[in-house]
């Protein structure tokens, strides 16, 4: 893992060469739309609110829970007893990231969606909320954090979701197997380049063909930087967005010319 000044000169990088977060200059009519339909839109929907209650509540929550290691990556320092609060305050995706999953879900509209590392819900209940409707798979390495995760999703708006308890390693080409093919992917574990290569690997020979998969952390370190430097080159790869937070890997039939954009987000 960088250090955070190492992190902070990276998005300082990034945000000064990065192409305009307005869409001006973008020669994709596909990135054009990202840009000004999803990234750009700033409404205040009101499965925001709901799920941030929800954060909240957890941020409260003094009880704990047993935390097995969740691999690299992983914000609570392997095996051990660990509070609910100090979980949801280190390891749960941002709200501001997180309503972006929302976006990307609620205007691509998939059909399937698989996440690699549940942790308390919160990511899991921005997905399936904006790709309502979805039926959601979403793995979580740890027992007792994935039990939490399926009382956090047990309300009605969440009825299409499956916690799936195991390893990564293990469980995701079974899965995918049996629900693809993948229309959105979120891969958020595990966070060493082997791995990562390995599940965008399966994500992608049981993708369909018009699908996005969203890679967590990309610049978080050297090897999640390698990792997706080759993502970028691989040959099924038509077209990245990198938005310094997330990498995001997009299939279409239409695209022919391999292209790769960096985003102001």
């Amino acid at each position: 893992m960088y250090s955070r000044l190492k992190l902070a000169e990276k998005y300082l990088r990034y945000y000064l060469t990065a192409a305009n977060g307005r869409g001006h200059g973008v020669h994709s009519p596909f990135v054009y739309q990202l840009v000004r339909e999803v990234l750009g839109d700033r409404k205040g929907y009101a499965e925001y609110a709901e799920i941030e209650g929800l954060r909240r509540r957890l941020l409260r929550d003094e009880g704990v829970v047993e935390v097995e290691d969740m691999g690299a990556g992983s914000a609570l320092g392997g095996n051990g007893v660990r509070k609910v609060a100090d979980i949801a305050r280190h390891a749960a995706k941002p709200a501001r990231l997180g309503q972006l999953l929302f976006r990307l879900g609620r205007y691509y509209r998939p059909g399937v969606v698989v996440e690699l590392g549940t942790s308390l819900g919160l990511s899991t209940a921005y997905l399936a909320a904006g790709a309502s409707g979805a039926g959601v798979w979403t793995i979580e390495g740890s027992g007792a954090i994935a039990k939490r995760a399926r009382e956090n999703l047990s309300g009605p708006g969440f009825s299409g979701v499956e916690v799936i308890t195991g390893n990564f390693d293990m469980l995701l080409e079974p899965l995918v197997e049996r629900v693809g093919p993948v229309e959105m992917a979120f891969v958020d574990g595990n966070h060493r380049c082997e791995p990562t290569l390995h599940y965008f690997d399966i994500l992608m020979r049981h993708s369909a063909r018009s699908s996005m998969l969203i890679f967590d952390d990309i610049h978080w370190s050297a090897d999640m930087e390698r990792a997706w430097a080759q993502i970028k080159v691989d040959p099924r790869v038509m077209l990245t967005v990198d938005l310094f937070f997330f990498g995001l890997v997009v299939r279409r039939n239409e695209f022919r010319v391999k292209q790769d954009f960096t985003i102001r987000f």
